[in-house]
């Protein structure tokens, strides 16, 4: 899983500056299915820079984030230390190898990350650090969110000439579809009671913003390596982008995919 981890590196600022938050109803729904409205401790496996980490800064009691790149982690760690998250902590391990004792959360989350993870190592790690009646919860956005057709038929664009040479930039590099996440958390055994939900949140964005995410994702770095981006249309795709949106930011609609589990 090293290219998985890899793949990452280099792209933490624009990921941090650009990816947008964790939904804010989500600690509410968790927490309201165990019945435990601050739980002692929740862990965020794959947490990136912590954008779904510090969701539960005032929420839990503690929160550890487990990441496996070096590179997303620092600036994790950079960002506790500007927003004096005390109970925030963060931890080099896989999602396969957390670290971290027998039955011992509460909450177990994956924010955008499980597709990355071999799935059945993964269930078996998430199942042992979990307490009894403990929650497991894997939620992924749509993307692109909802803003305005255009920019959709213009980022589909672009992924279409992105799929031609993918398999080039990525070997080595696994990934799970997210569709089939809720069959695999059923077919694993782990949990007794697995459902899926959609949960919706808003946030502001403009032109800038819409490419940044594009250029600060794993597509982004093929991108970078492709010696004329506007083989792949990329010039176009980003006079587009700044025709339709501008420098004025509006509202962007993400739905999210919430898978969960309870133990």
């Amino acid at each position: 899983m090293n290219n998985n981890v890899s793949i990452w590196s280099e792209n933490a600022l624009g990921y941090d500056a650009y990816r947008p938050q964790a939904p804010t109803v989500l600690p509410d729904i968790l927490t309201q299915l165990i019945q435990e409205p601050n739980p002692g401790l929740v862990v965020d496996i794959g947490c990136g820079t912590g954008l779904s980490t510090f969701l539960w800064a005032e929420r839990a009691q503690q929160v550890i984030g487990i990441e496996p790149n070096d590179d997303m982690r620092r600036q994790a760690e950079a960002r506790s230390i500007d927003l004096d998250a005390k109970n925030v902590q963060f931890r080099a391990g896989l999602s396969t190898q957390t670290g971290l004792p027998d039955d011992y959360a509460s909450i177990v989350t994956c924010s955008q990350s499980l597709h990355w993870m071999e799935p059945e190592p993964t269930f078996a790690e998430i199942k042992r650090i979990l307490r009894p009646g403990g929650l497991f919860a894997a939620y992924d956005y749509d993307w692109p969110p909802t803003i305005h057709w255009e920019v959709e038929v213009a980022y589909n664009e672009l992924m279409g000439q992105v799929e031609k040479i993918r398999q080039e930039f990525e070997e080595g590099v696994q990934r799970w579809s997210k569709k089939q996440h809720l069959e695999r958390i059923r077919a694993s055994g782990h949990f007794r009671y697995v459902k899926e939900l959609v949960v919706h949140n808003i946030e502001m964005g403009d032109a800038e913003r819409f490419i940044g995410m594009v250029s600060s994702s794993h597509i982004g770095r093929i991108l970078k390596q492709v010696i004329s981006k506007e083989d792949l249309g990329f010039d176009r795709f980003k006079a587009t982008i700044r025709r339709v949106l501008s420098d004025e930011p509006v509202p962007w609609y993400f739905s999210y995919h919430v898978r969960l589990g309870i133990k």
